[in-house]
């Protein structure tokens, strides 16, 4: 059982939004909204708690792309892919931040946990584009040697 994992806070969430299968999307958001992910331990709780079969809540749980499985990084890095960014260059700034943290496709988040790297079919800024988010701020007309300043600033942070 993963020691971080806190049923008081997923009761408290319940009780908030309600005992009822129509409340799944919300109470999933919010167990993530404190996780940064969903943790495994949600499944089996929660289709106790709520009388739902955990294949259900799983359903939910993948097939929304905003829910994640996998812990994320205390820095979570959108890259937007959408047409505007691709056409100003935005996938050298991916690759840039891929090769700075030892990242791939196929591996999003650094080990220690402290950045993802993802990439978003729009961010909603196209005007600004080639346009990364960190934790949702908007970091506009970036370019591969930015993003990597930004990483260096964000590293001495910690």
């Amino acid at each position: 059982m993963n020691e971080t994992f806190d049923f008081k806070v997923v009761d408290s969430i319940i009780d908030k939004l309600g005992y009822k299968e129509s409340a799944i999307i919300a109470i999933l958001q919010s167990i993530q909204e404190h996780y940064s992910y969903l943790p495994k331990e949600t499944f089996p709780y929660l289709s106790k708690k709520l009388n739902i079969s955990e294949a259900n809540i799983y359903s939910v749980a993948t097939f929304y792309k905003n829910f994640s499985l996998e812990p994320k990084g205390k820095y979570v890095i959108k890259v937007c892919d959408g047409t505007a960014c691709y056409v100003k260059k935005s996938i050298p700034i991916l690759d840039r931040l891929r090769k700075e943290l030892g990242l791939s496709e196929s591996k999003a988040t650094t080990d220690d946990l402290i950045f993802t790297v993802e990439t978003v079919s729009c961010l909603g800024a196209c005007g600004l584009a080639p346009v990364l988010t960190v934790n949702d701020k908007v970091y506009p007309d970036m370019t591969p040697n930015k993003a990597a300043e930004l990483l260096k600033e964000l590293k001495d942070e910690q």
